[in-house]
């Protein structure tokens, strides 16, 4: 097909494929795309994507890949059913939302605090593919701006998947909007419109 753009996601862990597709569809808003991977989770992440944005969509493999190939249909896209991508097929996840609302746990000792809440972030990522909102309340938003100690590990759950919420009122509050190098700034409306769908809330 003329103008059809490629993506090679191949060597791409799950779920980068998908966020490497709805990231082109997103800006540039192809007619077709294809976008070649080589495991079979990212191909059914990319073709549920695919159809969620109203593209006619077909796959079939190539050796040790599979070419999911999208063309733009008829219908309208609709972002409210965009699935969540699926790591691991045929495996039980839960969706497990974390809501920090200070940069530092318990009390005493503030440099302790702050090198428990630092342990606290980075040992999230053994939850695996359950851990499915991270959410910065009041004082935590700090821990998305650029002089935080955790900005490596917030970017890097981003870049697996994990949608970050820091709330937009909290930001303006201390004055760091600008200062914000991770996550998507929210209200408290789409804060509590995830934790009804969470299947598990886990408060700091």
């Amino acid at each position: 097909m003329e103008n059809m753009i490629k993506i090679d996601a191949r060597n791409q862990e799950c779920p980068v494929p998908v966020l490497l597709t709805r990231q082109v569809v997103e800006e540039q808003k192809p007619e077709s795309v294809q976008v070649i991977v080589d495991n079979d989770a990212s191909r059914q992440n990319v073709s549920r994507y695919l159809k969620s944005m109203a593209y006619l969509v077909s796959d079939h493999p190539v050796d040790d890949e599979f070419h999911v190939t999208g063309v733009r249909g008829p219908g309208e896209a609709n972002p409210s059913e965009i699935p969540e991508p699926v790591c691991y097929p045929g495996t039980e996840t839960r969706k497990i939302m974390v809501v920090v609302a200070t940069d530092r746990i318990g009390y005493g000792d503030d440099s302790l605090g702050l090198k428990l809440m630092a342990n606290f972030i980075r040992t999230l990522e053994e939850l695996g593919p359950d851990l499915w909102r991270l959410v910065f309340l009041n004082n935590g938003v700090k821990l998305a701006i650029e002089s935080s100690v955790v900005i490596d590990a917030l970017q890097k759950f981003e870049k697996g998947g994990v949608k970050i919420m820091v709330c937009g009122t909290c930001l303006e509050h201390y004055r760091i909007s600008e200062l914000k190098r991770a996550g998507e700034t929210t209200n408290m409306l789409d804060i509590v419109t995830a934790m009804q769908l969470a299947d598990k809330v886990i408060s700091v």
